[in-house]
């Protein structure tokens, strides 16, 4: 299961009231419009319930479902971007268009090993939601949360930022709001913080009981703004036993004055 955490945080990288409909999967939305939005939306979802039952027993109706959630924007280029976000958690040998697609292929997967393994009697499920986070002219932030069991001790867990660039329609990178070189010493800065929250002194190794390569800290990709600084999420399994679920970590922006890039969103925020 940590294999397969790190292919879709990695995947992602690169690349609210809903009506149940229990047919072959429609659609439903909701509006959800607040006046410190510079970019209107509402929130769709696309649901899909299996037909076959895991029980013969007239008693048993729990069935494998997937349900998409996501943002849509009147701005098509946003919209383009969180789909092709979403998609990328499908793996590397699934090729979907859109998010119906996506969740009647999971569907149909389990379909399949159903009528392989008759006497299989759980379900499996699937939950995607896309949640707007932050968003301010220059920037739009969006919460990708992927879950899904397919058999096993514990569902599959990710939890991906997508930063976004709605004037200039791009992907926000994180070394675009540093100064040329800056990684390494907002690496330094961060793992300071990551010590003194994990109460670990400024030597202990990082050996017991994290999954650091080669046991060196590191920063992830996945960050996002918040009105307290630079946060970065690591996800269960990541650096950390799955016991532990995710680890966020924030680097103040006082903390940032030195190595943001002038005029960004971290000397703006």
């Amino acid at each position: 299961m940590r294999k397969i955490s790190v292919f879709i945080l990695a995947a992602i990288g690169l690349a609210s009231c809903q009506s149940e409909n229990r047919a072959t999967g429609g659609a439903d939305s909701t509006a959800l419009v607040t006046a410190a939005d510079t970019l209107p939306y509402t929130y769709d979802s696309v649901k899909v319930y299996s037909k076959a039952p895991v029980s013969p027993s007239p008693n048993v109706t729990d069935t494998s479902k997937a349900v998409i959630s996501f943002p849509r924007f009147k701005d098509e280029a946003v919209n383009q971007f969180v789909l092709l976000k979403t998609m990328a958690t499908s793996g590397p040998d699934k090729h979907y268009k859109d998010y119906q697609e996506y969740a009647n292929g999971f569907i149909s997967g389990f379909e399949s090993f159903k009528a392989q393994e008759k006497e299989y009697g759980q379900t499996w499920f699937l939950d995607i939601s896309n949640k707007v986070v932050a968003q301010r002219p220059g920037y739009l932030s969006l919460l990708n949360t992927f879950v899904s069991y397919e058999g096993g001790a514990h569902p599959n867990t990710v939890f991906s930022y997508l930063n976004y660039d709605p004037a200039r329609q791009r992907e926000i990178l994180l070394d675009s709001l540093l100064v040329p070189g800056g990684k390494k010493q907002l690496t330094a800065i961060a793992e300071k913080i990551f010590r003194a929250q994990e109460k670990l002194a400024p030597k202990a190794s990082l050996a017991d009981g994290y999954f650091f390569k080669d046991n060196v800290f590191a920063l992830n990709d996945n960050f996002t703004i918040t009105d307290k600084g630079l946060m970065f999420l690591y996800n269960p399994y990541e650096i950390k036993a799955y016991v532990f679920g995710k680890t966020e970590l924030t680097i103040p922006f006082a903390e940032l004055k030195d190595i943001a890039r002038p005029n960004s969103l971290l000397t703006n925020y």
